[in-house]
C-alpha cells in the first residue's frame, strides 16, 4: 500500500513558515508619525494584522490619513498598486488606547525621542498586557537599558531603529540592552526578516551604527554651508557623485526631519560630550524658523506636496 503523501513531505519549508508567522499574527504599534506609519505599512504588507494606537482621534485619522497619502504617492510612481493600498489599510485598526495592546505579543512604539514618555509607554503597556510580550523600541539614540529599568521583563526590551522610508530601505538595526535576552533578540531577528527587513545585531552604544555614522558628516555638510564655502545644491551634488550615494547629505537631513537631527545630536553630544556631534548653529536656526525639511515642504531645499524636491 501506497503511503500517503503529507504536505509536510511536499512543501516543508512553507509548513514552518506557517507555523513561525503565529508568532506575529497581531503586532501593535504606539504612534502614527511619519515612522509609525511606514512601519505600520511594512507591517501590514507583509500580511500581519496591525493594532495602531495615536494619543487621541484627531491623531489617530491624522496618522491614518498619512498612511493613505503615502500609498497614494507609491501608486502614481507606480511602486504599489490600488488593491496592495487596500490590502495593507484593511490590516490596520486604529485604536487611541494602549490597552488595546493587551493580547499582542509583539508592541512597537515610534514616538518622539523622548526618554521619559518612552518608559512611561513601557510601565502602561505591561500593567494590562502580556508578561512575555516583546517591546520593541524604535529609538534611534537612546539607552535600551536605562528604559528598561522599569520594566517587569526588561529581559523582553529591545530596540528596532527603522530607517525612513521603512517600506523602502530594508536594513533595520536590532539594538540589544544590557538585560535583552537571547531568546528575545532571535524572535525579533526572526520578525525582522518576516516582514522583509535585513536585520543587524547591534550591542548598546549612542547612536548604535547608522545613527552615529551619519550624523557626523551632515552636520559637517551644514557647516560647509554656513561658512558659504558651497551652495546647498552643489554640496549634496559633490557628495552624491563623489561618493555613489542617493541623497546627498542636506537632503537627507530634510527627508529625516531637521528636528529629529537636532534631537538626535543634542543627545549625542550630551551623551559623549565630542565636539563632532555639537549641533551646527545654523541646524539650530532653521529649526527655530521652523524649517523642518521634507514634512512641512522647507528645509536646505523646498518641496512640493508628494514631497517631491522643487
Amino acid at each position: 500500500m501506497v503511503e500517503k503523501l503529507r504536505l509536510e513531505d511536499l512543501q516543508p519549508t512553507l509548513v514552518s513558515r506557517r507555523k513561525g508567522d503565529e508568532r506575529f499574527r497581531s503586532v501593535g504599534i504606539i504612534g502614527l508619525g511619519i515612522m509609525g506609519q511606514g512601519i505600520a505599512e511594512t507591517i501590514a504588507g507583509s500580511g500581519i494584522e496591525v493594532i495602531a494606537v495615536e494619543k487621541d482621534e484627531k491623531a489617530l485619522k491624522s496618522g491614518l490619513d498619512g498612511l493613505a497619502r503615502a500609498m497614494d504617492l507609491d501608486i502614481k510612481r507606480w511602486g504599489k498598486t490600488t488593491s496592495e493600498k487596500r490590502a495593507v489599510l484593511s490590516r490596520v485598526k486604529g485604536a487611541t488606547n494602549v490597552d488595546d495592546l493587551k493580547n499582542c505579543d509583539i508592541v512597537v512604539e515610534a514616538v518622539d525621542e523622548n526618554f521619559n514618555l518612552k518608559r512611561q509607554l513601557i510601565a502602561s503597556f505591561y500593567a494590562i498586557g502580556k508578561e512575555e510580550a516583546v517591546f520593541i523600541s524604535n529609538t534611534a539614540t537612546l539607552s535600551l537599558t536605562k528604559l528598561a529599568e522599569a520594566a517587569k521583563r526588561p529581559d523582553r526590551i529591545i530596540g528596532m531603529h527603522f530607517l525612513n522610508p521603512v517600506p523602502k530601505v530594508t536594513l533595520v538595526e536590532i539594538v540589544r540592552g544590557m538585560q535583552t535576552s537571547d531568546e528575545t533578540y532571535q524572535l525579533v531577528r526572526a520578525f525582522a526578516k518576516r516582514i522583509g527587513k535585513t536585520p543587524v545585531e547591534v550591542f548598546e552604544y549612542p547612536g548604535f551604527v547608522t545613527t552615529r555614522t551619519i550624523l557626523p558628516m551632515l552636520n559637517e555638510a551644514m557647516h560647509i554651508l554656513m561658512e558659504g564655502i558651497a551652495k546647498p545644491e552643489d554640496i549634496d551634488t559633490a557628495m552624491r557623485l563623489g561618493y555613489g550615494m542617493q541623497q546627498g547629505p542636506l537632503e537627507m537631513a530634510d527627508a529625516m526631519g531637521l528636528d529629529e537631527v537636532l534631537s538626535w545630536m543634542e543627545t549625542m553630544f550630551h551623551e559623549l560630550g565630542e565636539p563632532r556631534f555639537r549641533p551646527c548653529p545654523l541646524l539650530r536656526r532653521m529649526v527655530r524658523e521652523g524649517k523642518l525639511g521634507r514634512k512641512i515642504g522647507e528645509g536646505f531645499f523646498k518641496y512640493s506636496e508628494e514631497g517631491k524636491r522643487i
